[in-house]
């Protein structure tokens, strides 16, 4: 079981966090993060919990049938079988759930993770041009200790 990670702001140190910026190291909530980014246009914030979007889980029951029921709450497909229990029933995990057929939410579950794949192809180009950064910066470095060495060379030479 993962433990579930804070915002790191003393006021909301009891709210699960969404998002974490590597610059300034820290975990943040939805309203932080809203503030943060406005703050700091330039810091790549990385969301904590993409798989949210992706299903969890899958129907328990034993003998089931074609899954065709979404669990909103759960983030899992269910079967028929399944869903007419807990109708029958009035109980079992999902009694009180807001279930919905698969077709209703497949439209929303491609559009999120298109979003998601879009995100990471901006992390992706983020990165890489951190990286060429990167490599000027030392090849700068590379080329100032180089033209030390000559000069220090030049003042052993006199």
């Amino acid at each position: 079981m993962e433990v579930q990670k804070k915002c790191f702001k003393e006021e909301h140190k009891e709210i699960d966090a969404i998002s974490f910026c590597p610059e300034c190291r820290i975990t943040m909530c939805n309203k932080c993060e809203n503030i943060h980014s406005s703050f700091f246009k330039n810091h790549n914030i990385f969301k904590l919990n993409i798989e949210e979007d992706i299903f969890t889980g899958f129907c328990k029951e034993k003998e089931h049938f074609k899954l065709k029921y979404y669990c909103k709450d759960h983030n899992q497909l269910i079967c028929a079988a399944w869903f007419a229990k807990i109708n029958k029933k009035g109980d079992g995990q999902h009694k009180d759930c807001d279930i919905c057929e698969i077709e209703e939410i497949k439209e929303e579950k491609k559009n999120k993770l298109k979003e998601n794949i879009k995100y990471l192809e901006n992390v992706e180009n983020q990165l890489n041009e951190n990286m060429n950064e990167l490599k000027e910066i030392f090849e700068k470095i590379e080329k100032e200790k180089d033209d030390l060495k000559l000069q220090i060379q030049n003042i052993f030479t006199k």
